[in-house]
C-alpha cells in the first residue's frame, strides 16, 4: 500500500500516509517483542530526558538519542519480515541481512548510551 497513488494528493495523500505509518506502529508493536520493550522503556527515558536535560540542544540529544532505538529497531522488523517473506530455507544473504539489521539496532543504542553517558556522568 502506498499513500502515492495517482489521486491520493495533498490532504487525502496526507491522512492516508498517517493511516499507513499507524498500521506499521500498530503491526510492530504486536510482532515485536524488542519494540514492545523499548515502547515501554520510553515511558521513563524520555520524561527523563525532558527533566535531566538543561537546554533545548541538551533535551534534543537526549531524546533524540533514544528515539532513534526504536526507529532502527522498526526498520530492522520491516528487513526481518522481508526476508521472512520470502522463505523459510536458510541463505547466508538472509542471515546477513538479518544480523546487519541486529548490527544497526545494537549501534543505535550504543550511540544512546553514549550521548547519556557524555551529556549526564560529567554532572555527577
Amino acid at each position: 500500500m502506498s499513500a502515492g497513488k495517482p489521486g491520493n494528493t495533498g490532504f487525502t495523500r496526507l491522512i492516508k500516509a498517517f493511516g499507513y505509518s499507524m498500521k506499521g506502529f500498530a503491526s510492530c508493536f504486536r510482532a515485536e517483542a524488542a519494540f514492545r520493550q523499548e515502547v515501554a522503556a520510553s515511558l521513563v527515558i524520555l520524561p527523563l530526558g525532558f527533566w535531566l536535560g538543561q537546554s533545548g540542544v541538551e533535551r534534543a540529544l537526549l531524546l533524540g538519542s533514544w528515539l532513534l532505538v526504536p526507529l532502527v529497531e522498526m526498520l530492522n522488523s520491516a528487513i526481518e519480515a522481508v526476508v521472512d517473506r520470502i522463505g523459510p530455507e536458510h541463505h547466508e544473504l538472509s542471515g546477513q541481512a538479518k544480523d546487519i539489521g541486529s548490527a544497526a539496532v545494537f549501534l543505535a543504542i550504543c550511540l544512546f548510551l553514549l550521548v547519556w553517558g557524555l551529556l549526564l556522568l560529567p554532572r555527577v
